[in-house]
């Protein structure tokens, strides 16, 4: 490994919460109406990244996270032929909006599962994580993300294409 495990897990994170925060922002866009081309080149690099770079961690059996990493990855090379194959053609524009979505919820939940198991207040709500505060919190994520997801598809289904 180049860097030492506390800088590749920092490298790993910020570029998580990168996507995340450019994937919120172009989902946004998609429920106003508009496409923000630069913002999604950004959630679409960083998302790959680290998607990729969670394969990276050491481990010795395949992990719930490794098969998020596969399922986002599946989900981002859609986005990438809807983008750049296909042009939002037809059905694609929605194959395009609903995979910044999910994507940006995958990475989202790993976020939460994250923060259960490493921040102290969070540990003793849910230290197992099948504890009810895990499982509400995971419960408002996902239908905040449904929420997202359709008034994404709503307004990018309406939208002109065009960088904003």
């Amino acid at each position: 490994m180049i860097f030492s495990l506390t800088t590749f897990t920092l490298i790993h994170v910020v570029l998580s919460l990168i996507g995340i925060l450019a994937g919120l922002v172009v989902a946004g866009g998609f429920a106003s109406g508009k496409l923000l081309g630069r913002w999604a080149l950004v959630f679409l690099v960083t998302t790959v990244l680290t998607s990729v770079t969670g394969f990276g961690f050491p481990f010795v059996t395949l992990l719930p996270s490794h098969i998020v990493g596969i399922v986002s990855l599946v989900v981002l090379a859609g986005v990438v032929v809807a983008q750049y194959l296909r042009h939002f053609a037809g059905a694609w524009r929605r194959i395009y909006a609903a995979g910044v979505v999910l994507a940006t919820y995958f990475n989202t939940f790993v976020l939460v599962t994250q923060l259960f198991r490493r921040l102290p207040a969070l540990i003793v709500s849910a230290p197992t994580q099948s504890e009810p505060p895990f499982a509400i919190t995971q419960l408002l994520v996902l239908a905040l993300f449904i929420w997202l997801g359709v008034a994404a598809d709503r307004g990018f289904r309406a939208a002109p294409i065009g960088a904003a």
